[in-house]
């Protein structure tokens, strides 16, 4: 399948109080898993895919990021979103540029974040963040771009101003809008009532469940890492249970062994 096509599809996916199940996948076997399990698309993840790589999230390069995203986009025909962090670069042609390479990885959306990798001054300032915005919309196609406000993961719990991104990147031309680290469903119900466009929202430990975000309004929902930090906690509770003489993890493939067929078929 190709972009043209499946991007509309992966929009359409976006329904608020019906929201689209987003997981994150971190490899093709990941995505070819979840696609066999019927989710209707999936999305990358910065800090599962640089976990494969041996690195902490923020590790890996803007080629490895779109090498990563066209290996995952041939793997499976379910729409794709590719998480290209901060567009790997802070001048909007920049960003421009990463976004216009991800359009010829096959994938059918993308993310754009306003952080900045400095952890002195960790969002850009609104008017540099809306312009970087409005070029990935600009060099994005047919792509879904989904923009997103990083305030509340760098300790800026800030309602307003996160509102106050989030319409303006809508007014930049964002499809999607996603202000990841809400824990508060009053606070998801507040944004999804003050802009006009599909709201992402990250499940988050303790915060609400995907049926009390469905009823605030949330349109997507995703997972971020927290799949991949799944799979490599069973990794090390099966290699401790082996450096301990148990053998019980030998008993504990039968999940995958029973999707693994169809997901990887041709």
């Amino acid at each position: 399948m190709t972009t043209d096509r499946l991007a509309p599809d992966f929009l359409a996916l976006h329904r608020p109080g019906d929201p689209l199940l987003l997981p994150n996948v971190w490899d093709a076997g990941s995505a070819r898993i979840l696609a066999a399990l019927g989710f209707a698309a999936v999305a990358t993840t910065s800090s599962g895919f640089a976990a494969t790589l041996g690195r902490p999230d923020g590790g890996v390069t803007r080629a490895e990021v779109l090498e990563h995203a066209a290996a995952l986009a041939a793997a499976v025909d379910v729409p794709v979103s590719a998480d290209l962090e901060n567009g790997f670069a802070d001048s909007p042609a920049d960003v421009a540029r990463t976004v216009a390479d991800a359009r010829a990885t096959g994938v059918a959306g993308c993310s754009i974040e306003d952080h900045t990798g400095d952890e002195d001054d960790p969002v850009y300032e609104r008017g540099l963040a809306v312009e970087r915005v409005a070029a990935a919309v600009e060099a994005s196609g047919d792509l879904v771009v989904t923009a997103r406000c990083e305030n509340h993961l760098y300790g800026r719990d800030d309602l307003a101003d996160t509102i106050g991104r989030l319409q303006a990147y809508q007014g930049a031309g964002a499809d999607v809008l996603f202000a990841p680290g809400l824990r508060d469903v009053e606070q998801v119900a507040t944004v999804c009532r003050e802009v006009d466009r599909p709201v992402s929202v990250l499940l988050v430990r303790g915060g609400p469940t995907p049926a009390e975000l469905a009823a605030a309004g949330a349109a997507r929902i995703s997972v971020g890492g927290t799949f991949a930090w799944n799979a490599l906690s069973a990794l090390v509770d099966a290699a401790r249970e082996l450096q301990a003489g148990s053998t019980a993890f030998l008993d504990r493939t039968g999940p995958a062994r029973e999707v693994m067929p169809a997901a990887f078929r041709g």
